[in-house]
């Protein structure tokens, strides 16, 4: 790829969101969004309180299609305009990718178009380098229903994990709860909802590993505690779900905060070369604002900025999709139409020429 103005299509179909996207890269530090179409599975998903893999698969089926159609018009393209296809191919789940890389591996044979596998994490990583003003290097917050990690990106396909969970996720953590309490679905928005009338310091759940000195988190036990609390008081009257979601939140946001403390420390430590200006997160849970503000003020007491993307671009997406694959495509990376979907794929595994892509 010699010019540096490239067009690419993204499609996201790692979990219960079918999505389109194209960007423009004028060069590896701007991008412009021409479309970002999204086909939630929500009211698909709702009757079982959570994603039920065989549906996500058949829903993404239904809705691909339609969506590039969608993406192309909204953007005045057609597909012999575009210069690179990328696709979420890992991780995630397997019937979901095997659907939007399947697609995407058609559409660059048909067009004769460079084919780049993405992964779900780095298109996280790199949002906001697209939505925002921030440079490499920084210290990323990525928290959503299956990661959560914080890691040190240094440029792209340079990677470096600092802290990761032991067990389950923050978004996991969240929709376990929310849904022990027949808060609704999804479960983050609706904790998060409850817990604006609830009293953070009446209950004392646990806080795992807070005192540990690595940068690991564990939420498993959360609910575990949860459900101790609601044995000894129910039934549970409005107030009850008020505070014991706003006190099970305390709970996480003090986990985060403290972790990324620790991450941000280290990094400045046994980093001393790299200029770090920015701490930012990433990821569908980053949208909660109760996180986001304790975030913010852990970075201005490390003098440093505080970035999250519009709350649109830390749920999945394919902007994201379609810009970490454009970044790809400007330093050479063209995949081979037998790339396989990776279910397991962690982010420090990515090299700038494909990772175990090749």
């Amino acid at each position: 790829m010699t010019t540096d103005h490239i067009t690419v299509l993204g499609i996201e179909s790692s979990c219960d969101e079918t999505a389109v996207s194209i960007v423009k890269l004028e060069n590896e530090k701007s991008g412009e969004i021409l479309s970002n179409v999204v086909f939630s599975q929500i009211d698909e998903h709702m009757p079982y309180g959570g994603v039920v893999p065989e549906i996500a698969s058949r829903s993404h089926i239904e809705n691909l299609s339609p969506l590039i159609d969608r993406a192309l018009d909204e953007a005045s393209f057609k597909l012999q305009d575009i210069d690179g296809i990328a696709a979420t191919s890992g991780p995630g789940l397997v019937g979901g990718l095997i659907v939007g890389l399947t697609t995407a591996k058609g559409i660059a044979l048909g067009a004769g178009i460079p084919l780049i596998g993405v992964n779900h994490l780095e298109g996280h990583a790199l949002t906001p380098l697209l939505t925002n003003e921030v440079s490499f290097p920084y210290i990323l917050l990525l928290i959503s229903g299956g990661h959560t990690q914080l890691i040190l990106v240094k440029s792209l396909g340079k990677y470096i994990q600092l802290g990761t969970t032991l067990d389950d996720a923050v978004g996991e953590a969240f929709d376990k709860a929310a849904k022990f309490l027949d808060l609704g679905y999804p479960g983050g928005p609706a904790l998060e909802k409850a817990s604006e009338k609830g009293s953070s310091n009446r209950f004392n759940f646990p806080r795992p590993l807070l005192r540990s000195e690595d940068c690991n988190f564990s939420f498993s036990g959360l609910k575990t505690s949860l459900i101790r609390e609601v044995k000894e008081i129910e039934p549970l009257s409005k107030k009850d779900l008020a505070d014991l979601s706003a006190s099970y939140q305390q709970a996480i946001i003090e986990c985060l905060t403290t972790k990324s403390s620790r991450a941000i420390s280290r990094v400045k430590k046994e980093y001393k070369d790299l200029d770090i200006k920015y701490f930012v997160a990433s990821g569908g849970v980053a949208s909660n604002k109760a996180i986001g503000k304790s975030l913010n003020d852990l970075a201005i007491k490390n003098k440093i900025k505080f970035v999250a993307p519009p709350i649109k671009f830390c749920t999945d997406n394919a902007a994201m999709i379609a810009w970490a694959g454009g970044l790809r495509l400007l330093n050479g990376q063209k995949d081979s139409l037998e790339i396989p979907v990776t279910p397991r794929w962690p982010l420090e595994e990515m090299k700038l020429n494909g990772g175990n892509l090749g």
